[in-house]
């Protein structure tokens, strides 16, 4: 039913893990083939290519549904109907920036003090002109077959690179002036494929599975027992999405409690509960959480 193209490259192992936890596990031939398969009824094809086309090619038609960044599609300009971010990357679920950097040296501190004919290298050559027409700067930008951070100053006066951490601009002798883009992961669908009730459907329902599984990432289920007298301090204990699930045990006295907590608290937690009087404490992984 969907023709599906995933990111190659620096977002390619996130996103077969993520396709994997929402039990839409990626199968292919080996770890350089560019096309695979999903036991899925809604996914009849599956290609991996580079995040720099996919919006080009989700925009004309080629695939219905893709994955890719919104720096590409600010880049490329390509007309993509959104389902949302998915907040996930190759290292942390922080976005990309997409920044305008010059040497720690230099005497700028915005687009605007750039002098006129200024060298900017960037791999993003249509979104920096368009960001340096809309600041009424003149520059020179050229195109970057990568390690742009390293052309300052011999070949370039700036460059607009994309950054997570900032650590590798730092360490190259640059300094962050601008943000021209902040970019999460995307997942987006062709407009023509959109318009089709069956196929929007089916993007729905892949996009809920998706994000079922990150907001899974880093939670837990606690489930414990507890007397009524101590209810009340044990429920105040809990970190809850919204608020703990409570029922009544067969015979009364006593309650079963249940809540999603980050994973990063249970073991403070569980000894907590049972010192306010919970017992039978269990803790479940997730694999999913549709709110």
């Amino acid at each position: 039913m969907l023709r599906l193209v995933l990111p190659k490259g620096s977002l390619e192992r996130a996103t077969i893990e993520l396709f994997e936890a929402a039990d839409l596990a990626v199968s292919r031939s080996s770890e350089v083939d560019y096309r695979a398969t999903v036991n899925d009824h809604r996914i009849s094809e599956v290609r991996i290519l580079r995040p720099q086309e996919i919006p080009r090619y989700v925009a004309s038609g080629l695939f219905d549904l893709g994955i890719t960044g919104r720096d590409w599609i600010e880049e490329t300009g390509a007309e993509v109907v959104s389902l949302g971010q998915l907040h996930y990357s190759k290292a942390t679920a922080r976005p990309i920036r997409i920044v305008l950097a010059v040497a720690e040296s230099s005497p700028w501190s915005s687009a605007k003090d750039l002098p006129a004919g200024a060298r900017v290298s960037t791999e993003y050559p249509a979104l920096t002109q368009r960001y340096f027409a809309e600041q009424g700067v003149e520059a020179e930008v050229v195109l970057s077959y990568g390690a742009t951070e390293a052309k300052v100053p011999e070949i370039a006066d700036a460059v607009v690179e994309l950054t997570e951490t900032g650590r590798a601009l730092k360490a190259a002798g640059l300094r962050v002036i601008e943000t021209i883009l902040v970019s999460y992961t995307e997942l987006v669908a062709c407009p023509a494929s959109y318009a089709d009730p069956e196929l929007r459907r089916a993007m729905e329902h892949i996009s809920t599975l998706l994000q079922g599984a990150l907001m899974a990432r880093g939670r837990v289920l606690v489930k414990l027992n507890v007397a009524a007298p101590d209810l009340d301090k044990v429920i105040s204990l809990l970190p809850a999405m919204r608020s703990p699930t409570v029922s009544e045990l067969f015979g009364g006295g006593s309650y079963a409690v249940e809540t999603v907590v980050p994973k990063e608290s249970v073991n403070k937690l569980i000894p907590e509960l049972k010192d306010a009087g919970a017992s039978d404490i269990i803790e479940l992984p997730i694999s999913k959480i549709v709110a």
